[in-house]
C-alpha cells in the first residue's frame, strides 16, 4: 500500500465520531440506555432514551496501573 493511499488523521477522526453519533442514535431508537464517563466529576452514568441520567458509579482509582505496580514494590 502506497503513501498516498492512506487517509489523514483528521478523517479517521471524522469517521469516528460519525460512527460513534449514528450508534447512540441507534440505541436510542431502540429505547437501550446508554453509559457514559464523565471525566470532569469521573462518574459513569446511564442515559435512558428520554433523556434521563442516572449516576451509576465512580471512579475507583486515580492513577494508572504502572503508577499502583510501582507504589507496592
Amino acid at each position: 500500500m502506497k503513501r498516498e493511499d492512506y487517509i489523514s488523521d483528521a478523517l479517521v477522526v471524522k469517521r469516528v465520531n460519525e460512527a460513534v453519533r449514528i450508534e447512540l442514535e441507534k440505541k436510542k431508537a431502540m429505547d437501550v440506555p446508554v453509559f457514559i464517563y464523565d471525566r470532569e466529576t469521573q462518574s459513569i452514568y446511564q442515559q435512558n432514551s428520554d433523556g434521563s441520567k442516572v449516576e451509576v458509579g465512580k471512579r475507583m482509582r486515580k492513577e494508572r496501573y504502572s503508577e499502583r505496580v510501582t507504589q507496592k514494590t
